[in-house]
């Protein structure tokens, strides 16, 4: 009789750790149905509700980031990570996983710390071009890295660095359709040009300030915008009456359930440049504006934004320069049709739709496992 399968996995503090590792779990449970899966999250941060929310066991230890803004907090980190470790090793020695794979944040150096001393195989998925410290950290010890972003072999071994993408959301893949349907489908007229614009769930009020200094443009041009707001402004913008007389034009919405059809309906995106965000942009493969968000750990948004811009497959303006630059290049853009195509032949190089699978199948590879 075959062995039941254990696979530890680890990644959290954001959605981006997050869904990717939860989206190799679920390949994994394809090919392997008794599988079992033990999470290591942080306490207190997001992971502990969405692992649940998606089927599986976690275990939280309580660690937490070094904090730059008040570093009385830091104090308590030594101590924190000491019952970590304690943590983590008694979980791991009692679940006694085959294999641990680590897609950053947090709670994974410890986890994956301790999984390489008990001699467990692990691996590692990188989201950004600039890759985290955690996976930095562990890179020595993995069996292999797998990266969303080509040449990252001088962050980690190039013997063991797998350019494969980001695991997304199957939906993102799947429900893509023809553009005029989609348009369709939204209540827009399909012969004008349509912008998407997406700052996250919370929402990036730099982009939504950008589109309240520059709304009366859009109907002069007569474009049509589809407008994510996110939580945080949704209501204020909703109550806007410089919005609201341009109602014909701009579809105002707090959150889309439907990224897929939205994505379909576009002719141009604006949007962060968040790992996950550029993975599904790249599938969608429409010409993209991206306003990377200052504040990520270390700019990597950045330099994921850079990657793109240096193949032409997207144009980037910084926060700082939103008031003088945000609607030229938006614009110029727009009116380009030469460009649009351009770009959205170039996003092809970063669009990995199998890059599930293929992580999965190359981690069984390199341990000889079969389904």
């Amino acid at each position: 009789m075959k062995k039941k399968l254990k696979i530890l996995m680890s990644g959290g503090g954001t959605g981006g750790h997050i869904f990717p590792a939860i989206a190799i779990a679920q390949e994994i449970q394809k090919k392997f149905p008794d599988a079992e899966f033990l999470f290591i999250g942080a306490n207190g941060k997001m992971e502990m509700e969405k692992v649940p929310q998606s089927g599986f066991k976690i275990v939280g230890l309580n660690i937490a980031g070094f904090d730059r803004g008040n570093l009385l907090k830091n104090f308590k980190l030594p101590f924190k990570l000491i019952s970590s470790l304690v943590k983590a090793r008694q979980t791991i020695k009692e679940f006694q996983p085959d294999f641990a794979i680590g897609t950053g944040g947090f709670a994974s150096g410890p986890a994956l710390y301790i999984a390489t001393h008990l001699g467990i195989p692990i691996f590692l998925q990188e989201q950004n071009s600039l890759p985290g410290k955690t996976n930095t950290f562990l890179a020595r010890k993995a069996k292999a890295v797998f990266t969303a972003y080509p040449n990252m072999g001088h962050f980690f071994s190039k013997t063991k660095t797998f350019f494969l993408g980001n695991p997304i959301r199957k939906n993102i893949i799947t429900d893509l359709i023809e553009k005029d349907v989609a348009k369709e489908k939204l209540g827009l007229h399909k012969n004008k040009l349509t912008i998407l614009s997406v700052g996250g769930s919370l929402g990036s009020r730099t982009v939504n300030n950008g589109w309240k200094e520059n709304i009366d443009k859009i109907a002069e041009k007569d474009y049509q915008l589809i407008w994510q707001t996110g939580k945080l402004d949704y209501k204020s913008l909703a109550e806007n009456s410089q919005i609201t007389n341009h109602s014909s034009k701009i579809q105002l919405k707090e959150f889309i359930a439907d990224m897929a059809l939205a994505y379909s309906a576009a002719d141009v995106i604006v949007s962060r440049a968040g790992a996950i965000a550029i993975s599904e942009l790249a599938m969608a493969k429409k010409p993209v504006l991206l306003i990377p968000l200052p504040t990520a750990a270390e700019d990597h948004q950045t330099k994921n934004a850079m990657n793109l811009v240096e193949k032409n497959a997207a144009k980037m303006v910084k926060d700082s320069e939103m008031s003088e630059k945000f609607w030229t290049t938006l614009n110029e853009i727009c009116e380009n049709e030469n460009l649009r195509k351009e770009m959205s032949e170039n996003l092809n190089f970063f669009a990995k739709p199998l890059a599930t699978e293929q992580i999965v199948d190359e981690i069984l590879a390199s341990l000889n496992i079969k389904a």
